[in-house]
């Protein structure tokens, strides 16, 4: 069978009961059991929202905003999918209802629709038919051929309103490819009520039930609950929700995500798929069975090896939306991922960059203080991105804590320019330094806006993507973030170059690198101009290190991200002396066993 007439085989992931009840990595995870067989897989969200893109919601209503090579701002999920299954998605990946109704509205301006009325159905419900056929096609790594499966993820909860037109339009989807070629999974909550911890099946009789009644039976019912489902309440789930009982499959709580793609394969899910979809009739060739079999392995080791990491190492994040954590979830992941790399656990701990600020000691003196007990116990301390003048005086505080007292530090994009702000405070004596977002008429604007970027418009006008890092000469000597990039392998051709995903409006201002410079505050890494600066370094710290790209957006569990990597790697050094030290002054009694 050519590439071209290739079949390509769908299985959409649908959600009950609540909405954030993990479609995501069980998408991620089943895309991944599919990896493992040698079959490639793409994967497509779809959020019913009308907004165009996820760049101008708020973090604390939808958590973060990831960002592709090619620019796309685009929900969380999309982060998941190109962690756990390695791969390399467009923002076409990623369908809104707003990019829906825009492109139907845009035909019909130009009359292609001849003058039909158009309508829902069949207009809305065709273009999110094609927009799905279309995407799934691409290719999605660096062998240029077209996946075998396509997992689709419908965002929200069945049964709301925003999300009808995609369920009738899944509806007509499973008869327009075939039932061989179309597969539902559905996930579902099992509550535990009463002092008994009775494990309750009812509501998700009822969200199967009003899935039916739409048109669409589901193939599995993975059901979410905090401890393992019982066999009598698998089974009464089996005859009242008309499946088999190999197609319920428990999902409990585990102490890391990783663990659900192999909690899944316990229970026959591969194989239930195998025989549903016809994988077999699936031509693999000998070198993606062996690419599988070596990632089921790895992934194996991972996952045993995860919970066997007893040395902590603690991380502070100061951010700006700490009361929600998905808005810092690639940023977690990233540490996740080189503390499994390095054998670390990461006791991640979270401060408000706010309570850190001198004029929050009057409004709240006891959060004030315990901000600051979290941060001086810090073995690295990690400044990411945001927006907005709330917080920023408190990232800068923590920023100066850092480089006076030696503590590992990691800035990303916003956590580059408060450290810059710093220094140049600090160090350079310009005492008004600041950045044209927080003060226009600061007397040093060291971080300005882009002069090409739009003042008024905010939807994908930033810059946003994958763009080239050169390290500059002269730093190959001494570099710690250079060393740790060059390790990875990630530093190709004779530029020394490396390609990172950007989201910024606002950029250090190039009249001030020289002064900077000067004072000890090197950029290591500049775009392809020079004029832009993208990675700052101090030399005399143990890893003092801000970039203005986004690193997050491309770190793997098997294949962390260096600038993490090297942030932890120092974080566990500092760990370690400052237990030496705990030793010393204890005379060899320690909290922690080294």
């Amino acid at each position: 069978m050519g590439n071209l007439d290739k079949k390509i085989k769908y299985i959409l992931i649908s959600g009950g009961v609540i909405s954030g009840i993990g479609k995501g990595i069980f998408a991620s995870s089943l895309g991944l059991l599919l990896k493992t067989i040698g079959l490639r897989v793409t994967a497509i969200k779809i959020d019913p929202y009308m907004n165009i893109d996820a760049g101008t919601m708020s973090p604390f209503e939808h958590g973060e905003v990831f960002v592709l090579n090619d620019g796309g701002e685009v929900d969380l999920d999309l982060g998941n999918y190109e962690r756990f299954l390695d791969v390399t998605l467009t923002k076409d990946n990623n369908i809104t209802t707003g990019k829906i109704y825009q492109e139907v509205i845009n035909k019909e301006r130009k009359g292609e629709y001849l003058g039909k009325t158009v309508q829902v159905v069949p207009h809305i419900t065709d273009a999110m038919q094609n927009w799905i056929e279309r995407v799934a096609s691409i290719p999605v790594d660096e062998s240029g051929e077209k996946p075998d499966v396509c997992i689709i993820e419908l965002g929200g909860t069945v049964g709301d309103i925003e999300s009808a037109p995609f369920i009738e339009a899944m509806r007509q989807f499973q008869f327009r490819v075939g039932s061989e070629n179309f597969a539902l999974g559905h996930v579902s909550l099992v509550p535990i009520i009463g002092p008994v911890g009775e494990q309750k099946t009812k509501p998700t009789q009822a969200t199967v039930r009003e899935l039916r009644a739409l048109g669409l039976s589901p193939d599995l019912i993975a059901c979410r609950c905090s401890q393992k489902l019982e066999c009598e309440v698998q089974n009464k789930i089996s005859m009242f929700c008309h499946v088999g009982i190999e197609q319920v499959i428990s999902v409990r709580d585990v102490s890391s995500t990783y663990h659900i793609p192999l909690l899944l394969k316990e229970q026959g899910v591969l194989d239930f798929l195998k025989n549903r979809l016809k994988l077999d009739k699936i031509l693999i060739s000998n070198a993606q069975l062996d690419k599988g079999e070596i990632l089921l392995k790895q992934w194996t080791k991972l996952t045993e090896e995860h919970d066997r990491f007893l040395q902590p190492v603690v991380i502070v994040l100061v951010g700006k939306y700490t009361n929600l954590q998905d808005s810092y979830l690639s940023v977690k992941k990233s540490l996740e991922h080189s503390g499994l790399n390095c054998e670390r656990k990461i006791d991640l701990k979270w401060v408000e960059a706010s309570y850190l600020e001198a004029e929050y000691e009057k409004e709240n003196p006891e959060k004030y203080r315990e901000a600051w007990e979290n941060l001086r116990s810090a073995n690295g301390i990690l400044v990411p991105g945001g927006f907005g003048t709330r917080g920023t005086e408190g990232k800068i505080a923590a920023a100066k804590f850092a480089r006076e007292n030696k503590v590992p530090y990691l800035g990303i994009c916003l956590g580059l320019q408060v450290a810059v702000i710093e220094f140049a405070r600090n160090v350079c004596d310009l005492e008004a330094a600041n950045s044209e977002e927080f003060d226009k008429h600061a007397k040093h604007q060291v971080v300005i806006n882009m002069p090409e970027i739009s003042t008024t418009h905010l939807g994908g006008t930033m810059r946003l993507g994958l763009r080239p890092t050169i390290f500059q000469v002269g730093t190959e000597s001494w570099s710690k973030i250079r060393k740790y990039y060059e390790s990875a392998q990630s530093i190709f051709g004779d530029d020394h170059h490396v390609s990172e995903r950007h989201r910024h409006r606002y950029e250090v201002n190039p009249n001030y690198v020289q002064i900077l410079e000067e004072k000890g505050l090197y950029f290591v890494g500049r775009d392809d101009t020079g004029k832009r600066m993208e990675i700052m370094e101090l030399k005399d710290h143990p890893f003092y290190v801000a970039t203005q790209y986004h690193p997050e957006y491309l770190s793997r569990p098997l294949k962390p991200s260096p600038p993490f990597h090297g942030f932890v790697v120092a974080s566990a050094e500092y760990a370690k002396k400052s237990v030496v030290k705990s030793k010393s002054k204890t005379n060899g009694i320690s909290h922690y066993s080294n």
